[in-house]
């Protein structure tokens, strides 16, 4: 038996139903190893996408052995990985097929991605990670921190509009004091007149 041939026996389980995601593993992780969830979301990988019609690689962390890191279910990534990486192990490496719907679409990726393309990623999962004290400044830790933002600057809003009204208020008040003394005034003058 060739590994080839074992290769080719690896079930391919189709993850979205529709058959936009097929993952067949090509190294299985340990049955202890770890998947990455709303506690370990930062996920580390090595992966070699190619074309699909034409087996060309359009993108690989092999020739630098770079590490691709990313927050899995942020939409940092295109769909097919949000939903593959899911299912992965650390240690497991996996042929994910996605057809352009969970990719870069009918537009692609010009120039390295074709219109309506099907991609082909070999994704090895290396570590995955908690994303509090990650040096990483995930996507959603920035969303956190806009939202805070904004937050803030609607508090200072409200606190500005909140100091205007009270001094329209203080003002008329100020202005009702004057007047009511000119009222005072103008009435003893009438009655002095007399």
């Amino acid at each position: 038996e060739s590994p080839f041939n074992s290769k080719v026996m690896a079930e391919t389980i189709d993850l979205t139903g529709d058959g936009g995601v097929l993952k067949t593993v090509i190294r299985k992780a340990k049955d202890d190893a770890i998947s990455p969830s709303d506690s370990l979301p930062l996920v580390d990988v090595h992966y070699e996408g190619t074309l699909a019609e034409n087996g060309e690689v359009f993108d690989t962390t092999h020739e630098d052995n770079s590490i691709f890191s990313f927050e899995v279910g942020q939409g940092a990534v295109i769909k097919a990985w949000d939903i593959a990486l899911r299912t992965m192990k650390v240690g497991e490496i996996a042929k994910i097929t996605c057809r352009p719907e969970y990719a870069y679409g009918s537009p692609g990726s010009p120039p390295e991605i074709p219109a309506n393309a099907t991609l082909i990623f070999e994704v090895e999962l290396v570590a995955c990670k908690p994303r509090k004290g990650s040096s990483l400044g995930s996507v959603s830790d920035e969303k956190a921190r806009l939202e805070e933002l904004k937050k803030q600057r609607e508090l200072a809003a409200a606190t500005k509009e909140e100091e205007k009204k009270k001094r329209e208020e203080a003002k008329a008040a100020a202005a009702a004091r004057v007047q009511a003394k000119l009222d005072a005034k103008k009435g003893k003058g009438k009655g002095k007149g007399k």
